[in-house]
């Protein structure tokens, strides 16, 4: 297992895991509509070439056996997409590919989230999760996350309600 900041050369294999990951996560509870106008928007080579060389926001493919995973994308500063707060990083995307999910991958993506953020000296972790996705829920529950708010996530025409979760980081 390693954890591997993305570059701009890998642009199309980040716009394949994202799109593959999303359809995976969220393509059955959703229209083809709302998910290709979602999808398009997101995951363009502009909109993602603009995401990876923006300095406050950040990649990483997480590999597992040399073979690409899943993937993490942090935001802090002006990059966080809620209140953008200096004392916080935002997860604004962590997800794993289906053959290699229940290998602890995304917990190993959270703990190098939480480091991250640490290092960067942020007092909390915080991240969106769509109201209907229980086990993201718990599994950020587990991990210590709060429900602190919400907001709207907008997947094609449908405002969708996502949880805002934070976890305060125990700086020493």
């Amino acid at each position: 297992m390693s954890i591997e900041k993305v570059t701009s050369k890998q642009l199309k294999a980040l716009q394949t895991i994202s799109i593959q990951t999303f359809t995976d996560t969220f393509g059955a509870d959703n229209s083809e509509q709302d998910l290709a106008d979602y999808l398009d928007s997101a995951y363009n080579d502009t909109q993602l070439s603009s995401e990876i060389a923006n300095p406050n926001s950040a990649f990483y493919f997480i590999k597992h056996n040399g073979n690409i995973a899943g993937y993490l994308k942090l935001n802090s500063n002006d990059a966080q997409t809620e209140n953008p707060n200096p004392d916080s990083m935002e997860v604004e995307r962590i997800y794993i590919l289906p053959t290699f999910k229940r290998l602890g991958l995304g917990t190993q993506l959270i703990e190098y989230a939480i480091e991250t953020a640490q290092e960067a000296h942020k007092s909390h972790i915080w991240l969106g999760v769509w109201e209907h996705n229980a086990a993201a829920l718990a599994f950020y529950t587990k991990l210590g996350f709060k429900e602190i708010g919400d907001h709207i996530f907008q997947l094609g025409d449908d405002a969708q309600r996502d949880l805002i979760m934070q976890k305060d980081l125990n700086l020493h």
